[in-house]
């Protein structure tokens, strides 16, 4: 097989990072797609980082040896443990993700931008790297949401649960103003809707289609976008044996954020 012709891998912790995959369809639409999905030890966002890099390798090791020709780490915890160690030892485009900060700031809003994450992915040396670069032009407040993943993985997107959830979190910052809300883990876009009921007209970011239009770019610059003029394939795979995890993946798939 041609390398234009092999697939693109893209994974995550868990089903979040199907959030990515929807944007690099829309982007890529004749690119074929394998998704892993690693259920079975999420979340990594409260794992140490050796943690995560043994799991990160194990499923990077696993999409290379399908035949790969670019791996997207589509969650931010992953990103922020392995990328670099990822793309030393891999010689292919290897895209991470991190907080959409940059457009945040960039809408010159009153009040606080709040980026909601996984407790790790706010502990890295990476994100407050991030931070540094934006906090003299904007009020930043990093806004750890344990336990988020886990009600995601389960399928709980709206409703009375993760509304209580929201409410708890963002209730201390609501009277105060919020300019933006930044969502720092690919698996909360699925949530942006429940979001939007507590903070009605607070522009709600995520870095998902960011990271799809770097994955175009990149397979560009290294002549390997697929010129099929046929809609690509997409394979969804998930490290827990359990015929519903593929059924929540399809469905958040399909699903309108």
């Amino acid at each position: 097989m041609e390398i234009q012709n092999k697939p693109i891998g893209i994974f995550d912790s868990g089903v979040g990072g199907i959030s990515v995959l929807k944007q690099a369809i829309k982007v890529l639409p004749n690119e074929n797609f394998i998704y892993y999905g690693d259920s079975k030890n999420a979340p990594y966002g409260t794992k140490t980082v050796d943690e995560v890099k043994t799991l990160t390798f194990n499923v990077a090791d696993y999409l290379i040896n399908s035949g790969v020709k670019a791996l997207v780490v589509a969650c931010n915890t992953a990103t922020s443990a392995a990328i670099n160690d990822l793309r030393k030892k891999y010689k292919m485009p290897i895209i991470g993700i991190e907080p959409a900060l940059k457009p945040a700031v960039s809408l010159d809003r009153k009040g606080k931008i709040l980026i909601m994450a996984t407790p790790m992915t706010l502990a890295e040396k990476k994100f407050h790297n991030l931070m540094k670069k934006y906090e003299i032009k904007a009020e930043i407040e990093s806004l750890p949401c344990p336990g988020l993943v886990e009600l995601i993985e389960d399928g709980i997107f709206t409703g009375e649960e993760i509304n209580l959830y929201l409410k708890e979190k963002l209730s201390p910052y609501i009277k105060y103003g919020i300019a933006a809300i930044v969502l720092g883990c690919t698996h909360y876009p699925f949530i942006k809707r429940e979001l939007a009921k507590i903070v009605k007209d607070v522009p709600i970011i995520d870095g998902s289609l960011g990271t799809a239009k770097q994955l175009r770019k990149k397979l560009a610059v290294m002549k390997l976008l697929n010129n099929s003029s046929e809609k690509g394939k997409v394979e969804i795979l998930n490290s827990l044996d359990d015929t519903r995890i593929i059924e929540i993946s399809n469905m958040l798939l399909e699903m309108d954020i």
